[in-house]
């Protein structure tokens, strides 16, 4: 009898009939004999609506009031999964985040989890109970509600099957798994049926919207298998584990990503000096900033361009945070570009095969297809390009590296 952590996502809790829908699942994956823990997003576009809310009365809402905005929206969906349940006759209970608790740190709109108490889940289970627990938020070690950025859910679901030690988290979303490429784009993807976890690491991290890539990290170093499924149609979906990595010589193209939502930010006229660098740093980890790709190029003796991307959302706000550096004179200007994508080719053994840059140069090149940025390792190559050729250019290399054959 496993022990199974179920995760639903927006768009398989969107209305009462996908609610009923996913309770009819819970009910049928218990009369299998697994012992279920679910996992909640809020319905399909309510936390955009409550942003639109908050963002009609200020642009820059306070951090904690907004937090305790959006918490609400998987309030619902945890009390309205428990009433289908319990109205079919299956014992539930529903929580929020505070009630476990799942405790964060205290950067609000993207706290990162630093425990969880899991007793409260455990006697349910021990009641043959289903918790149901909101997704997306957490309390803060000074007591307030927390989110945990956007795909939070994936994340509060991974923190739970690694306390729990459960024998696998499945992630239930619109699609069937992990494909070649976004299937939305390339009409030929081929869907996966394992993907390593340092692989799926590159996929989120890239651009992939299936699951958030701190929910993967978390699910790599608690050794707990994910499964990513369908809530609308049967299959086994993709398996996402630790499959080893014999053969890294060898080259393999496993799929491609986008991430339409990324920015540039270009610092010119750097000081070289370790203090100049340090502040850059500071001033990000100081504002919560993520940063993907960064390079840095010397420009003169004593001074450099360093450039990196970042999600566009997120824009504005590393702007600002970063203009303290011209105020010392650290740096000249601060220059940026929020018209550009990503695209990523993810695999093994990929850094030291010039076949692949050679192929991807030569694809891209022929469409007139520009490289704005471009860095490489073992597992993932990634280009920034214009927005409005990422499309195309995804399309033109799954070809080119035969992924869409079988």
């Amino acid at each position: 009898m496993a022990l199974v952590v179920q995760k639903f996502g927006g768009s398989s809790i969107g209305n009462i009939d996908k609610i009923q829908h996913v309770a009819n699942k819970i009910i049928e994956a218990r009369e299998q004999g697994h012992r279920l823990v679910v996992v909640v997003s809020a319905m399909e576009g309510e936390t955009n609506r409550l942003i639109s809310l908050a963002k009609t009365l200020n642009e820059q809402p306070d951090p904690r009031e907004y937090d305790l905005l959006l918490a609400t929206g998987e309030q619902v969906t945890t009390a309205l999964l428990a009433m289908a349940l319990l109205a079919q006759g299956c014992p539930a209970r529903s929580y929020n985040g505070f009630h476990v608790p799942i405790y964060t740190d205290n950067h609000h709109q993207k706290a990162r989890i630093l425990n969880v108490e899991e007793n409260i889940i455990r006697n349910d289970i021990e009641a043959c109970r289903v918790p149901i627990i909101a997704g997306f938020q957490g309390i803060s070690i000074a007591g307030d509600i927390t989110t945990l950025g956007r795909g939070g859910s994936d994340t509060t679901a991974a923190a739970l099957a690694a306390a729990l030690q459960a024998d696998e988290c499945q992630i239930y979303t619109d699609v069937d798994g992990i494909y070649t490429a976004d299937p939305h784009i390339v009409t030929q993807a081929k869907r996966l049926d394992t993907v390593d976890f340092s692989e799926m690491v590159e996929f989120s991290r890239a651009g992939s919207q299936v699951i958030q890539h701190r929910a993967v990290e978390i699910a790599n170093k608690y050794r707990v298998p994910l499964r990513i499924l369908s809530s609308f149609k049967k299959g086994a979906g993709t398996l996402i584990q630790t499959n080893g990595t014999s053969g890294i010589e060898q080259a393999r193209i496993t799929g491609l990503a986008v991430s339409q939502q990324e920015a540039k930010i270009v610092i010119q006229g750097l000081s070289c000096q370790q203090e100049a660098l340090a502040q850059f740093f500071f001033l990000l980890n100081d504002a919560c900033i993520e940063i993907d790709m960064l390079t840095q190029q010397l420009i003169s003796e004593a001074h450099m361009d360093v450039i990196f991307t970042l999600a566009r959302s997120e824009y504005l706000q590393a702007e600002l945070a970063l203009q303290a550096l011209i105020q010392p004179g650290y740096a000249k200007t601060v220059l940026g570009n929020r018209k550009v994508a990503k695209l990523s080719i993810i695999g093994t053994g990929l850094h030291s095969h010039p076949g692949i840059i050679h192929t991807l140069f030569q694809t891209l090149g022929r469409e007139s297809i520009n490289i704005l940025l471009i860095l490489s390792s073992n597992l993932r190559i990634s280009l920034v390009v214009d927005e409005s050729q990422v499309v195309r250019g995804m399309q033109l290399l799954h070809h080119a590296f035969e992924l869409d054959k079988e």
